[in-house]
């Protein structure tokens, strides 16, 4: 059995889709559900398109109530920007760094080779731009910290993974109360980027690692694990998820998690774990 979750509360588009699909609702705080059967033919996409509202297929007999992690990339997903290309607007280099970021999102470019070219770029940056693009451009995704909080409440713990760099990971976690974080580490000589980082790239599998690690730490199974990201470099992590996000998403993203928010807010994520029994 599926529900279908409309991730907006209102209901003139909640009353339409019960006299088009002949199937009732549910209203809930900020979200309508529907029950399905067999015989309901329910395409998502099309009902994005038609109303531009967030709409997902969730199985029932997923215990979203057993959820005990949730992993979320940071860059485009739980913040606004790309930290790398903000960085490399202070050299002047923002357009060609965006276009490698880019691409390597979409899938096109080797992610590991992409941050070396990208990262070499800013070679002898002085170390205070960091500062500057957390302070002056570093905003959160709308709904992040309703998430955060929530989740919080609900004893679930939060991580932070990305292919960008400690510097900002480290300190977002610290300014919202996500319990980890990992990134790639910027290196710095003199006082100014080197144009390289050290250790260990954060790449697709290493991000799917953090998560196996967390994990094992936590005593708890993949399948109690939620992920969130939008591009590819998400994708190992979100496969071997218990339920994966795509936020805002690129499309090979959207194509393979098991639900996606293209409109709405990081606060919908929590739309999945408010449910009661149908009357």
């Amino acid at each position: 059995m599926y529900q279908l979750i409309f991730h907006s509360n209102n209901s003139d588009i909640a009353n339409q889709i019960e006299k088009d699909f002949e199937i009732k609702s549910i209203k809930h705080d900020g979200h309508f559900r529907f029950n399905l059967t067999s015989e309901n033919k329910v395409n998502l996409q099309s009902l994005r398109e038609k109303y531009h509202e967030d709409f997902n297929l969730v199985d029932q007999s997923f215990r979203f109530e057993d959820i005990g992690l949730m992993v979320s990339d940071m860059d485009s997903t739980m913040i606004s920007i790309e930290c790398i290309d903000e960085i490399a607007d202070f050299a002047n280099l923002k357009d060609q760094v965006s276009e490698i970021t880019e691409q390597a999102m979409q899938g096109i470019l080797d992610f590991n080779s992409s941050l070396k070219k990208r990262v070499a770029l800013l070679k002898g940056l002085d170390l205070s731009v960091l500062n500057e693009v957390y302070i002056d451009r570093l905003k959160t995704n709308p709904g992040a910290e309703l998430l955060i909080n929530f989740l919080r409440n609900q004893n679930i713990k939060t991580a932070l993974v990305s292919g960008g760099f400690t510097y900002f990971t480290d300190r977002l976690a610290k300014d919202t109360g996500i319990d980890f974080s990992r990134a790639n580490v910027l290196e710095v000589e003199n006082g100014h980027l080197s144009g390289k980082t050290s250790g260990r790239v954060i790449n697709s599998s290493e991000k799917a690692n953090f998560v196996k690690e967390l994990c094992q730490d936590l005593n708890l199974n993949l399948s109690q694990t939620l992920t969130i990201g939008d591009g590819a470099n998400d994708l190992d992590m979100m496969n071997l998820s218990g339920f994966s996000v795509a936020y805002h998403a690129k499309p090979v993203v959207i194509e393979r998690a098991n639900a996606c928010i293209c409109y709405g807010g990081l606060d919908k994520i929590i739309d999945f774990f408010t449910n009661k029994p149908f009357s």
